[in-house]
């Protein structure tokens, strides 16, 4: 095969990949379901971190918390943000950044007490 022929060929091979993606919405129910519900899970989880943000920031106590691991939490959900926006995927965007900017607080928190 000659060099100029291999990029038709890859081309060829990635328009027959395409044809095998699924159908959106897909035709199966618990598919469907779990596309619409994880929007309220990927909502949910960062709220539930709201707590501690209360904790610390109502008792002006962040005794026992680690400043290491909020700062690790913070950079892998900057990680996720920006995999999710490379892919597109917005439940992937939307929970990493809500995680970015509470755990942000957190360890702003830790920070000042």
């Amino acid at each position: 095969m000659a060099v100029g022929n291999q990029g038709l060929h890859h081309f060829h091979q990635r328009k027959r990949l395409f044809k095998s993606y699924e159908q959106i919405p897909s035709t199966n129910n618990l598919k469907n379901f779990m596309d619409k519900s994880i929007y309220i899970v990927g909502i949910l989880g960062p709220l539930m971190t709201l707590p501690q943000v209360y904790k610390i920031w109502a008792e002006k106590s962040a005794n026992s918390l680690s400043m290491a691991t909020w700062i690790t939490y913070w950079l892998m959900a900057v990680f996720w943000l920006i995999y999710g926006i490379i892919h597109k995927e917005k439940p992937i965007i939307i929970t990493n950044f809500l995680f970015m900017v509470i755990n942000l607080s957190i360890v702003v928190g830790i920070w000042m007490y």
